[in-house]
């Protein structure tokens, strides 16, 4: 009998333990998510091969029709559109529905959407190979039926709306609306190791104006503060990838005091940022002010595609040859040069050497001249690569000149330039051997300057002699009103730790730990 209640009071004297550290573990009011990192493989490269041309085709269609248009206009849901989540990392898991039914989801602050695998997919080969969502078997489950699509640069998603509750860790989010997916036709979606994607962006973007995850997590008194932040484990030895904490920070995951800047448009965690460094000096395109968006969904740095390609020469990347770009400088740089040397307008020298056309602030190519005189059926009839070419060999040729190069060595540098454009896929492969002689390439956010060294800004994919080494910088040209753009991905939320603050309206970001 002594024995027995010796052994009851260790179980109870453990239990109170256990008890306790797990009430000090939450004390802090924080959910914490663990998060898993996939290392790219050759499947995901073979993948994105074959979704080169889809994703091509759609560029060329957001260049043609440009970014305007209000916020939650179509224009607005295009970055979502350009999206390749091949290149995504970090998962986590959730539960859908009463009992929960697990999947595994990319946390994208890229889009705004929660969408899983439906049961109903029935025509699609990707959903064989996944968790889906069996509405009949859960009790919170209810109908909502609405249509819902979205597209993103490797193939479109399609489904219908439904209603159940979701857990996050220990939390369970009421009624929320999600997207059954019972058509993923892409190769994307086949190979990938995600069930679906949780969206933490803004509901202004929200396809089908459904309330996003996180909103209802506030709204339900779930989080001790409007506030999320990511931690994500860059170290290749460790199997933890991460930490997504919702209600706040974890002063554990990063050093010194993060830098805030305010989001200026709300849709995307986007802010304006300074210019784009390479090995310490300006490139000078965005020295007038570039916007900058947050995106946990990709590990890629997209940007403009003339910053990209400098940045592709001073690190030696190789890339498509883009013979209408060369034509540019073998017929115009002269006169670019002399224009320039005469200090003549920038903007305008494109449209006074009749590469471009001017609508009052900036060069237009053809392909947006096209659309904007549609009505009229008239047409400039310029060529869309050329205006392109010649916008960039003018901010080229500004950077050379500012420091003080010879004009031989200004055209020459062009014309190397030319030969570093981002292939159509929009990623460059690099020596594997030459990583530590590469620059830092930096950026300037809050008048503060965030450094990434090479070893952090290159994707390698595959080991041993095998492997292969990608630029982490892919071009994303859009124009103003929204543009320039760029998109920090991993590989920046990687080396700064990322709080994104909803309460306050506003991004921050700390040296991780």
């Amino acid at each position: 009998m002594g024995t027995r209640y010796r052994t009851f009071a260790l179980i109870l004297f453990l239990s109170s333990l256990l008890f306790s550290l797990a009430l000090s573990a939450s004390n802090d009011g924080l959910l914490r998510i663990g998060l898993k990192k996939l290392k790219l493989d050759q499947n995901n490269r073979l993948a994105a091969r074959l979704e080169s041309k889809e994703t091509e085709a759609l560029r060329a269609s957001i260049r043609k029709y440009n970014f305007r248009g209000k916020l939650g206009d179509a224009a607005d849901t295009d970055i979502v559109a350009l999206k390749n989540y091949m290149d995504a990392q970090y998962f986590g898991e959730i539960g859908i529905g009463s009992p929960p039914q697990k999947f595994t989801v990319i946390f994208d602050t890229g889009s705004s959407n929660l969408w899983v695998p439906s049961a109903k997919c029935y025509f699609s080969v990707p959903c064989f190979f996944h968790s889906k969502y069996k509405s009949s078997q859960s009790s919170t489950y209810k109908k909502n039926g609405k249509s819902a699509a979205i597209q993103y640069g490797t193939g479109a998603i399609s489904g219908f709306f439904s209603e159940d509750n979701v857990k996050i860790g220990d939390l369970v989010v009421k009624g929320q609306e999600f997207i059954e997916a019972t058509r993923e036709p892409s190769v994307t979606f086949l190979v990938a190791k995600f069930d679906g994607i949780l969206g933490l962006g803004f509901k202004e973007i929200s396809v089908g104006n459904a309330t996003p995850v996180w909103y209802n997590m506030v709204k339900q008194g779930l989080v001790k503060e409007p506030v999320f932040s990511f931690w994500l484990n860059r170290n290749l030895k460790e199997e933890e990838g991460g930490e997504l904490v919702f209600g706040g920070v974890d002063p554990n995951h990063y050093k010194g005091k993060h830098t805030y800047v305010p989001v200026t448009q709300k849709g995307y965690w986007q802010f304006e940022m300074g210019d784009v460094l390479i090995d310490g000096k300006e490139s000078g395109y965005c020295s007038g002010g570039c916007s900058a968006i947050a995106d946990s969904g990709t590990s890629l740095l997209a940007g403009p595609t003339t910053v990209v390609t400098m940045i592709n020469h001073a690190i030696g990347a190789a890339g498509v040859v883009s013979q209408q770009c060369k034509a540019v400088v073998e017929q115009y740089g002269q006169t670019i040069m002399d224009l320039l040397l005469a200090e003549a307008q920038p903007k305008k020298i494109c449209s006074q050497v009749g590469l471009c056309t001017f609508d009052g602030t900036r060069g237009v190519s053809a392909g947006i001249e096209s659309v904007v005189n549609e009505k009229d059926g008239r047409s400039s009839g310029l060529g869309d690569a050329m205006c392109s070419a010649c916008e960039m060999a003018v901010v080229w040729m500004q950077n050379q000149l500012k420091q003080n190069q010879t004009q031989d060595r200004i055209l020459n540098y062009v014309n190397e330039l030319c030969e570093r454009l981002p292939s159509p896929m929009g990623q460059s492969a690099v020596d594997c051997g030459s990583i530590s002689s590469m620059p830092t390439v930096s950026f300037s956010i809050g008048g503060k300057v965030f450094d990434l060294s090479p070893h952090e800004y290159i994707l390698k994919v595959g080991e041993g002699a095998a492997a292969q080494c990608i630029s982490g910088f892919t071009g994303l040209d859009i124009p103003p009103p929204r543009g320039p753009l760029w998109i920090l991905g991993d590989m920046f939320m990687g080396r700064y730790h990322t709080v994104f603050d909803f309460g306050k309206l506003r991004v921050g970001f700390a040296e991780a730990a």
